[in-house]
């Protein structure tokens, strides 16, 4: 068992929130990106989505979270079901409403707006009362004390690391059941990468938070997953529990190109 890491039940991780079933994107019409992926992902469980640069793994988080439209790409076959019910005819925002929300690579705060003003942006969804989302945004400051001495600072001028944290604690504020975080690791100090991921382990450890990650880094995003799949191609290369495929010498040089 990973140190840190709460593994769900059998009888939770059976009950899937979320299935994909071989899909299939395609770009503009033409250019295939993801040829055919399965995945499923229980409640309370972090799932890693591993694979080289360009093996698809940004492109099935916007599939399963409808972004994918925003880049002019469809999903031309399979299906995708949260909570049982295919969502693929479901926009956007209403999949974030029902607790499916997507943190982007590259952070995407609004560069302009304070610390404060970016998380506030999160519970437009929920529109929970004004004590309520007071007390919401007190609860992200516990998880990202960073934020909270930033929090009338813009974000713009924030440090990378701490867009990223903004980035979660805006999602978070969503109060999803399900969070898809792509390439959380990119551009950040090993530290402060280290840091996010304790933060993230703690969220489902304590919270019930389940998130899909893609990354490029696979043993550190292994040592925090309960299980894992890994893309080759848009395709599905390999699958198992985190600690199994952790076990495997081959996995960076076959699967990942050789990026640690």
């Amino acid at each position: 068992m990973t140190p840190g890491v709460t593994h769900p039940t059998a009888e939770t991780a059976s009950q899937s929130i979320l299935d994909v079933e071989s899909i299939e994107v395609v770009y503009g019409g033409a250019i295939l990106a993801v040829a055919d992926v399965s995945l499923t992902l229980g409640p309370g469980e972090i799932v890693a989505l591993l694979g080289a640069n360009g093996a698809g793994k940004s492109t099935t988080l916007k599939a399963i979270s409808g972004l994918a439209a925003a880049d002019r790409a469809t999903v031309s076959r399979g299906a995708v079901r949260f909570d049982g019910q295919d969502v693929l005819a479901i926009p956007a925002n209403l999949r974030a409403k029902r607790g499916l929300v997507h943190v982007l690579e590259g952070r995407h705060v609004f560069p302009h707006l304070t610390v404060e003003e970016n998380l506030l942006t999160g519970a437009f969804l929920q529109k929970p009362s004004r004590k309520a989302l007071l007390s919401k945004v007190n609860d992200i400051y516990a998880w990202f004390p960073r934020l909270k001495d930033k929090r009338q600072t813009q974000a713009g001028l924030t440090s990378g690391g701490e867009q990223q944290m903004l980035a979660i604690g805006r999602a978070l504020l969503t109060e999803p059941r399900l969070v898809l975080l792509d390439e959380p690791s990119m551009g950040l100090a090993p530290l402060i990468v280290e840091e996010i991921f304790e933060i993230i382990t703690r969220l489902n450890r304590e919270r019930g938070t389940a998130f899909l990650l893609a990354e490029q880094n696979a043993a550190l995003s292994l040592s925090h997953a309960h299980r894992a799949y890994v893309l080759e191609t848009g395709r599905v290369a390999l699958e198992g529990a985190a600690q199994d495929l952790a076990a495997r010498s081959d996995l960076h040089h076959i699967y990942l190109g050789g990026i640690d």
